[in-house]
């Protein structure tokens, strides 16, 4: 059963990987601007919900002949996705919550692309995962399933680290952005499904990787110390790290 479900998570990260390229491109503006609608060739992207569904090529209409790829590495981000997704269902295994970790992974990779491209996480992805993630977990609990968590921990843990971002952010805006703050609202919900224990070890392991990140730039003179970095790659990544050894603790 393990295995169908890593197969069938990898076949999922793999093609919702696909359209993550588009959507990174249009998502990778500044804020106040509008989202890009046009390709770097300047060609209008068209497509299946106002051109945000499609692969990250374009036509013109007169030589029906593509422009190229736009956007992230189409087969790397594929592939990451692909890989995450298994990891996950390989850790989690038959526990409903699975499915939510599943349809967040495109979610949070896309996210991760923008705030990597633009250091920005924007609001219409940061502020739906939070409710969307918060009210399928309360969805989970309530099946006859086998749920492996706790959504009163999911919630009070996505308020706790929301709030504790909140202060970080207060203390010193310059080193975060309050996208920051709208995106632990997520994770925290997540990685409280588990308890509090992983919450802090998530939570932990972002600061960590952040920290090591920036540790690495300043040494190898690529950043100073005031140079900012991308904060939500790294939190994602501790979200990701905590996910695993709550699922691995409860499998």
């Amino acid at each position: 059963m393990r295995l169908i479900l890593i197969v069938m998570g990898a076949l999922w990260g793999a093609w919702s990987g696909l359209l993550l390229p588009r959507a990174a491109h249009r998502l990778s503006v500044d804020p106040e601007e509008p989202w890009n609608d046009h390709c770097p060739d300047g060609h209008p992207i068209t497509g299946p919900f106002d051109g945000w569904l499609g692969r990250a090529h374009c036509a013109t209409d007169t030589t029906n002949a593509h422009c190229g790829p736009y956007g992230p590495r189409t087969p790397a981000v594929s592939t990451a996705t692909a890989l995450i997704c298994a990891t996950l269902a390989a850790a989690t295994g038959p526990h409903p919550e699975l499915l939510v970790w599943l349809l967040a992974t495109p979610v949070a990779v896309l996210l991760a692309l923008v705030d990597l491209r633009v250091h920005r996480l924007p609001d219409v992805l940061t502020l739906p995962l939070a409710a969307a993630t918060l009210t399928l977990l309360g969805i989970t609990a309530a099946l006859p399933a086998d749920a492996a968590g706790s959504w009163p921990t999911a919630l009070y843990g996505g308020l706790a680290l929301g709030a504790t971002y909140e202060v970080l952010y207060l203390l010193n805006p310059a080193g975060m952005g309050f996208g920051d703050v709208k995106l632990a609202l997520g994770l925290g919900t997540a990685l409280g499904w588990y308890g509090w224990p992983v919450l802090v070890t998530g939570a932990f392991a972002g600061v960590l990787y952040g920290a090591v990140y920036g540790l690495g730039m300043v040494a190898l003179r690529r950043a100073g110390r005031k140079t900012a970095i991308p904060l939500g790659p790294f939190m994602l990544g501790g979200a990701f790290t905590g996910l695993l050894l709550g699922a691995f603790a409860v499998a």
